[in-house]
């Protein structure tokens, strides 16, 4: 079985809140830990709880399930249901916008 990768996991929480604009002392108070913590997390000091990863993906507006798709064999369910989040929060025009620049890329 292969090892999770917590240095993954942390580089894309990372990115996930830097991508929103958000500060690791607001994620370290949404998830009533330390600020030091978030930033052990995030470097790969430390590996992250359960608990604690669940918290910090609602703070993110992320799911566990984006966060891990790299630990799966198979990863294209994650990402399209993490698509199809972001994309369902976006009215009519954005999404036609969106639809149009995915046809572009094809």
């Amino acid at each position: 079985m292969k090892n999770i990768d917590f240095d993954s996991i942390g580089k894309k929480l990372k990115e996930i809140r830097i991508a929103k604009g958000l500060t690791q002392e607001y994620i370290a108070n949404a998830v009533d830990v330390n600020t030091s913590h978030i930033s052990n997390i995030e470097n790969g000091r430390v590996k992250i709880s359960l608990t604690t990863l669940i918290l910090v993906c609602n703070a993110l507006g992320t799911t566990v399930d984006y966060v891990l798709s790299n630990e799966y064999a198979d990863s294209s369910s994650a990402i399209d249901n993490a698509i199809l989040t972001e994309v369902q929060k976006c009215n009519s025009d954005m999404k036609e916008r969106i639809l149009k620049i995915v046809q572009a890329l094809q």
